[in-house]
């Protein structure tokens, strides 16, 4: 009688493929992306972690212009977003680095200032020398910070001579100050524009008022200010009227 081999018996379990699951309900594919190892038959729990992928790298001309970008248009929240991206500055970095290139340190200013974070903003504009160009945008920021100051501690707005009190207590350091005095009445060409601007809309919108400081060579900050102290004095005048 002949001799009938028995068979093998089927596999319960298909082969093994990367990436491909056998389950109750067929054949299902994997939606993540495996290791690039996996497929030339390394176990999956040995493999190496794949790392992330690195930061975008600029330069210091790209990151000069997108902060200067930034400030210009006022959109702060957007300009406090890219400093975040930037990678941290660390020791031994020369001045062109872009983490202490100056459009960066005066946007890390501005959004510190806006974020009402003034010990910040003191320590950036005490440690680093800025330009000529950049002093008049920082001045305004230092004293503006000092009068919220003041304010907060007194609770009531200040008049011109707490305000006075303020710049003696608080003078520019050098790093933001070439040294020179500077007036702080405008003059009388600046206050007769404020004044027709003032009666045409008592409350400018941001970007008004960047039309109005490049008209009258301020800031943006300094024409708040004077419309801010104008609405001030008006009503004072309407209630002793009354």
């Amino acid at each position: 009688m002949e001799k009938v081999s028995p068979s093998r018996p089927k596999p319960i379990f298909p082969p093994f493929s990367p990436g491909v699951f056998h389950g109750a309900f067929g054949v299902l594919q994997s939606p993540l992306p495996l290791h690039p190892r996996a497929s030339h038959g390394w176990p999956l729990m040995m493999l190496p972690p794949v790392p992330p992928p690195a930061p975008p790298v600029f330069s210091s001309s790209q990151v000069t212009q997108v902060c200067e970008t930034l400030e210009e248009s006022g959109d702060v929240e957007r300009l406090a977003r890219f400093l975040w991206s930037l990678p941290p500055p660390g020791p031994g970095l020369s001045s062109s680095d872009p983490a202490r290139c100056e459009a960066v340190l005066r946007a890390r200013a501005l959004v510190a200032f806006h974020a009402g974070n003034f010990r910040e903003l003191y320590a950036l504009l005490e440690s680093h020398k800025f330009s000529k160009d950049s002093h008049s945008k920082l001045q305004a920021m230092w004293l503006e910070a000092h009068y919220q100051e003041a304010e907060r501690l007194r609770g009531r707005p200040l008049g011109p001579v707490d305000k006075y009190r303020v710049r003696k207590k608080f003078p520019f350091p050098c790093s933001i100050w070439d040294g020179e005095q500077k007036s702080h009445c405008f003059k009388e060409k600046t206050r007769n524009l404020l004044r027709e601007w003032y009666l045409q809309d008592p409350y400018p919108n941001p970007t008004k008022k960047r039309e109005l400081a490049k008209a009258t060579s301020l800031t943006p900050t300094q024409v708040g200010n004077w419309f801010k102290n104008r609405r001030q004095r008006d009503r004072a005048a309407a209630q002793k009227n009354r």
